[in-house]
């Protein structure tokens, strides 16, 4: 008598419905990391088992075996040519409505099924216990057994940019599905926690990056007026530390202590909101950043900071609109060529004259008198002036450049390398080749009438940004020859 086999639960399913798939892809993520978390929760108490424990990332994976042509305006939704893609995924419930979006897309592009199923990449113990503040992962030497001889660690191997860089090598002869694989997304939740003191569920789709701390107040005052407008579509703000309040006259307790990028978010409950972070000064704090909120797959992102003007006829207080970066940030120097072309992007453009526009009251010609367009400079010497002047002079001027700042460029061309839409406003705040420095009494003038102004801009080019169709805002110049289907 044959006995009848229970089918395998981790067995691969086909599905032709984006939200059944994702569905599954939680059950599987969940079931993994639950697992992981009480065998790590046991292993603390009554020591390491006799056997390694292990449990691995879901993954979505789809073969095509045609060349089918889909609608030639779209930059993402598809898959150029025959072959098996897949990629790893962590954190569906954080991820939902991408997921849903994303996959939503292959299906129909390709009238295929997705399947989803469990990866050969093993979760790390770190990342699978990280929703649970109860635990902590002891650092090598402080457990009475050696972590990576029971649970698998980070791996490098499958924690880095290859596939944003275009260096990927695709084992077996499957080629990515994503930009960033689960180990990459989950390395940069734990940072973004980390330099930021937000959890990553709070980020929405349109991230304005800043210099200077006296922009937060500003922030922190005009979420409070929309929270206070209950047709403004904002539906709390929240502080570092996750401070969220709802109402416009709630308490923010001020933290002892500001973590490296203070970070706080105007949300809308579909994610469309708006976040700012200071970075504050230098390349390295706005490539790092970058690195780790490009994982999230914002909408866009904007510098809206303070720079140096480099022309007479600018006086503090104007206005830089980027079309253009000089490249001497060098820390992207090994990831992205400085021959590279950063492209100046028409939607974000658009939108940011006219948010200068309709702030000043100025438009055409008008709006020349304290706006210019031109090439920004980023540098990573912030003293540079204290050092011979004329071979930066020269280099500035044969670029053309009108601005000079420690961010922008780098913020632009790491936007262009994960293919998140991006561009820079920045404020005059001083001229250095005029004579005119950044001493106390000026910048305190400048600040108490411009910074309000300047966010305001940031802020309605960010809402403008928003009521664009999404496959209009992620252009076609952002993606290369071989691109992943999904955003």
């Amino acid at each position: 008598m044959n006995e009848t086999q229970s089918p395998d639960p981790l067995a691969p399913q086909d599905f032709t419905d984006a939200k059944e798939a994702v569905a599954r892809l939680c059950a599987l993520y969940t079931q993994a990391t639950e697992f992981l978390t009480q065998r790590f929760r046991e292993a603390m108490q009554n020591g390491a088992p006799d056997h390694r424990i292990r449990a691995f990332y879901p993954e979505v994976r789809i073969t095509t075996s045609s060349y089918a042509q889909v609608d030639t305006r779209l930059s993402f939704g598809h898959i150029a040519a025959p072959g098996t893609y897949a990629t790893t995924i962590t954190r569906p419930d954080l991820f939902s409505h991408y997921l849903t979006q994303q996959i939503g897309l292959l299906i129909r592009n390709h009238n295929l099924p997705v399947t989803i199923g469990v990866s050969d990449t093993p979760i790390p113990v770190h990342f699978a216990v990280a929703q649970d503040p109860s635990l902590t992962v002891p650092q090598q030497g402080a457990a009475d057994f050696i972590l990576r001889d029971v649970f698998d660690v980070p791996d490098l191997a499958t924690t880095n940019d290859d596939i944003v860089n275009g260096t990927h090598v695709a084992p077996n002869g499957t080629g990515p599905l994503s930009l960033f694989t689960a180990q990459r997304i989950d390395y940069s939740l734990a940072r973004l926690a980390h330099y930021t003191a937000t959890n990553p569920e709070h980020f929405q789709n349109h991230v304005l990056f800043t210099n200077y701390q006296i922009y937060v107040s500003e922030f922190e005052a005009y979420a409070r007026t929309q929270l206070a407008d209950p047709e403004s579509g904002y539906c709390s703000f929240v502080s570092t530390h996750n401070i969220e309040i709802t109402t416009p006259d709630a308490p923010i307790e001020q933290p002892l202590k500001l973590p490296q990028m203070p970070t706080y978010h105007l949300k809308r409950s579909d994610g469309s909101g708006i976040t700012l972070v200071n970075i504050g000064v230098g390349p390295s704090n706005a490539k790092t950043a970058t690195d780790h909120i490009a994982v999230l797959r914002p909408h866009a992102w904007l510098m809206v900071g303070h720079c140096a003007g480099l022309r007479n006829s600018q006086a503090l207080g104007d206005f830089v609109l980027a079309h253009a970066y000089l490249r001497e940030d060098h820390v992207l120097d090994d990831d992205l060529p400085v021959w590279t072309p950063i492209p100046a992007l028409a939607e974000i453009q658009i939108a940011l004259e006219q948010a200068v526009a309709d702030v000043t009251e100025l438009d055409g010609f008008d709006l020349k008198r304290i706006m210019r367009t031109g090439t920004v400079a980023t540098i990573d010497n912030r003293n540079w002036e204290l050092r011979d002047q004329s071979g930066p002079v020269q280099r500035l001027s044969q670029s053309r450049s009108i601005a000079l700042d420690m961010e922008s460029a780098t913020i632009a061309a790491n936007g262009y390398r994960f293919r998140v839409p991006y561009g820079t406003l920045l404020c005059v705040s001083d001229k250095p080749l005029h004579g005119e420095l950044k001493l106390p009494g000026m910048a305190s003038d400048f600040y108490n009438t411009q910074v309000s102004r300047h966010l305001s801009i940031g802020i309605r080019a960010m809402e403008s940004l928003r009521n664009m169709p999404l496959e209009r805002l992620h252009s076609r110049k952002l993606r290369s020859f071989d691109e992943t289907a999904f955003l």
